[in-house]
């Protein structure tokens, strides 16, 4: 790793953190080691349990590799975090964290709203290994110290939260569990280091889908789980080892080279969200619009407290959603109606409230309620891209006038 001020800026450190000239070839850029496996100076050992990592650092890719080391040392400086380990996919990440770190018994409380992926795994495949499961509102710390018992062993939020855009009080919410002893993990992908950096407001672990903002380019897949050394020392041969999620070192090239410019790209997303978000709520079509930038948005005093710049994605509602998003279909010119979101490129997809509940979330009451707020009966989420605002802007207005 090439040695850095310590009061590098974050443009710097998203430039060089990790990476140093190659010291056999002198390359400047970071070489790709495609190699699955590397020969050994052991004539005996075959297990990772057998091996001495100070002696042999790389044995096989799936136990380390030298690019995947390069991407998550970057990772690991951008976040302020003891530790990083990289995964194929932002759900591999979560996974490693939930199936690794908590056992039978255990209890785990969630967002009630959260990236379908992570509400389907803690809804339907956690209960049957025994682990608790409680979803609560988070934008209510009252709500989070509540749900909590004697058996709560960790408290997985997002924020912001997809699709909704709602917030989280992070750092009131890691007070909650330093008094009662329990870890906390954010998924910070809507947001990225750039936008919030959960450690440094008293959250454990932090979790990545590098697929979005931190690749920012839509063509490689790959997660990160962030957090201290020990947990993730153990995490690595349970969660990764075994389970297998390993990023392709070609991906994590990729990602690592998107890194880059990230701090020069959530500037971009932001200030071009910001006059999308402002446009979209003084249009005639749109019910309402869910972005942390704007006054309207119901903690936007925590979004200020939080967050440095207010990311690229938001939310709004309009009448008929279903039939908006058929024009966009073939409407739209510069914006692709697709899933995902973080990409160069501005994405749109409609998320209905009826179809989401019935599949990922399955709420009631005040939940439900709450849901409904921010989402009406559907959302439109837009990922605001690298284009002209105005450019955006106006291909929104063909569809929705």
């Amino acid at each position: 790793m090439s040695k850095l001020p310590k009061d590098a800026g974050p443009q710097t450190l998203a430039v060089h953190a990790g990476e140093a000239p190659d010291e056999i070839t002198g390359a400047s850029s970071p070489s790709i080691v495609m190699s699955t496996t590397f020969t050994t100076k052991d004539a005996e050992a075959f297990s990772i349990k057998d091996f001495d990592e100070s002696d042999m650092p790389y044995i096989y890719t799936r136990w380390g590799n030298p690019t995947v080391n390069q991407l998550q040392d970057k990772l690991r400086v951008l976040e302020g975090a003891e530790s990083c380990l990289a995964f194929a996919s932002g759900m591999a990440a979560t996974s490693a964290l939930l199936l690794g770190y908590l056992s039978p018994g255990d209890h785990l409380i969630v967002s009630d709203v959260q990236y379908a992926g992570s509400a389907e795994l803690v809804r339907h495949t956690l209960p049957r290994f025994g682990i608790e499961v409680t979803p609560v509102d988070t934008s209510d710390v009252k709500h989070v110290e509540t749900a909590i018992r004697d058996n709560t062993r960790l408290i997985f939020i997002e924020s912001p939260i997809n699709p909704i855009i709602r917030l989280a009080d992070v750092e009131a919410i890691a007070e909650i569990c330093k008094a009662h002893d329990v870890r906390l993990a954010v998924d910070s992908t809507f947001a990225s280091p750039v936008v919030s950096r959960p450690i440094e407001l008293g959250a454990d672990f932090v979790i990545h889908s590098l697929t979005k903002y931190i690749g920012g380019h839509g063509d490689a897949l790959g997660g990160a789980l962030l957090g201290p050394g020990d947990v993730l020392m153990q995490l690595n041969e349970e969660a990764l080892i075994h389970y297998g999620g390993v990023i392709s070192p070609f991906n994590a090239w990729l990602i690592m080279r998107g890194i880059a410019t990230l701090p020069l790209r959530m500037q971009a997303h932001s200030a071009s969200a910001m006059q999308v978000a402002e446009f979209l709520e003084s249009h005639p079509a749109v019910k309402r619009v869910n972005y942390p930038g704007l006054q309207s948005h119901p903690q936007h005093d925590i979004a200020l407290r939080q967050m440095s710049g207010f990311s690229g994605m938001l939310s709004f509602q309009v009448e008929d959603g279903p039939a908006i998003a058929a024009r966009m279909i073939d409407g739209l010119r510069i914006i692709h109606y697709a899933v995902s979101l973080g990409h160069h490129r501005s994405l749109i997809y409609w998320i209905g409230t009826d179809q989401i509940m019935e599949s990922s979330y399955r709420l009631e009451g005040e939940q439900l309620a709450g849901f409904r707020e921010y989402a009406g009966d559907g959302v439109m989420r837009l990922s605001v891209g690298l284009e002209d605002a105005a450019d955006l802007c106006g291909d929104l207005d063909r569809v929705l006038s």
